[in-house]
């Protein structure tokens, strides 16, 4: 019998990259089910015809949620702040899914996560704004804040702590841009220096194979990373890739949460918080230890070949 890995977002970014990651071993001992609001989108009918399970279910909603996680061995649970930009609704979504993975009987969860960065800089603390009356970064915090839930609710538990999507430069804007020089530049207020980062598809496969450990990863933090780099390492490799001189533009944080876009300030304290606490958040996502966990691990400049036609420059 396949055991069931019920995965929520199953279309989306991570949720997609561990659904294909169990089709793609059709001898690993698992299923897949996808959990999306809509099972008839295209994503989810490719999803079908590639063999997995397609169930309709809301995270807002508690009860489909239960439904849907009946009779899984695993669930991967994940939120997508940028959808709707509310920490409030995102920890309502994490305590609807703790829940449901309880009351459903599930015998694993990974909850994709990350740190509550009030711990390290407090609301009173002025180096960065605090935004929306009580978070310094709200999609980090309300994900952090929301450990809890998984780790009280008594169901076996895997803490993911992801990195910085390099999707993000195909899916939000981050690609190079020509500045009013004419000349190519991507822009981030990580002076030198070094941002942990991986491949959206990559997380779906270390969660897979944190599933298929067994007992080793239960109730335990996991944080992985492709590779750290700098700035300027990511320009250089721009450069290698396209044949086209891309150059690193730093920017202060202060400038980077002027910038005109929805969620430029939550960014902003992002990058500050990743510079300040640079030695902790590189070392806690450590590339070996990732590598190991999943051996098809992309470098920044494997995933930029593969990704090349994605983003014209």
């Amino acid at each position: 019998m396949e055991k069931i890995i019920a995965v929520v977002g199953g279309t989306g970014a991570q949720g997609g990259g561990l659904v294909r990651a169990i089709l793609n071993d059709p001898d690993g001992g698992f299923k897949a089910r996808v959990l999306t609001r809509k099972a008839d989108s295209d994503k989810a009918n490719e999803l079908k015809k590639m063999g997995a399970e397609v169930v309709e279910a809301d995270i807002d909603k508690k009860d489909t949620v239960i439904k849907a996680f009946q009779g899984a061995y695993a669930a991967y649970c994940v939120t997508n702040f940028w959808e709707y930009f509310s920490p409030e609704k995102e920890l309502e979504q994490a305590k609807n899914m703790a829940e449901a993975a309880k009351e459903a009987g599930v015998q694993h969860v990974i909850w994709s996560t990350l740190e509550d960065t009030r711990k390290w800089i407090p609301l009173d603390d002025d180096r960065m704004p605090t935004l929306m009356e009580k978070y310094k970064v709200p999609h980090f915090d309300a994900k952090g804040e929301a450990d809890e839930y998984f780790s009280e609710s008594k169901v076996p538990y895997t803490l993911l702590f992801t990195s910085f999507y390099w999707d993000n430069f195909i899916n939000f804007g981050m690609g190079p841009q020509k500045g009013e020089d004419g000349e190519l530049a991507i822009t981030f207020p990580m002076d030198n220096k070094q941002l942990p980062g991986i491949a959206a598809e990559d997380i779906g496969k270390c969660a897979y194979n944190i599933i298929k450990a067994g007992d080793t990863y239960k109730n335990k933090i996991v944080a992985i990373a492709g590779e750290h780099l700098s700035g300027k390492e990511m320009a250089d490799t721009f450069t290698e890739v396209y044949g086209k001189k891309v150059k690193y533009n730093a920017v202060p944080p202060e400038v980077y949460r002027s910038f005109d876009f929805p969620g430029a300030d939550d960014l902003g304290n992002m990058f500050q918080f990743k510079v300040e606490e640079e030695e902790y958040f590189c070392t806690i996502r450590d590339v070996n230890a990732t590598r190991k966990l999943n051996p098809e691990l992309l470098t920044f400049k494997q995933w930029l070949q593969q990704n090349k036609e994605k983003l014209q420059i």
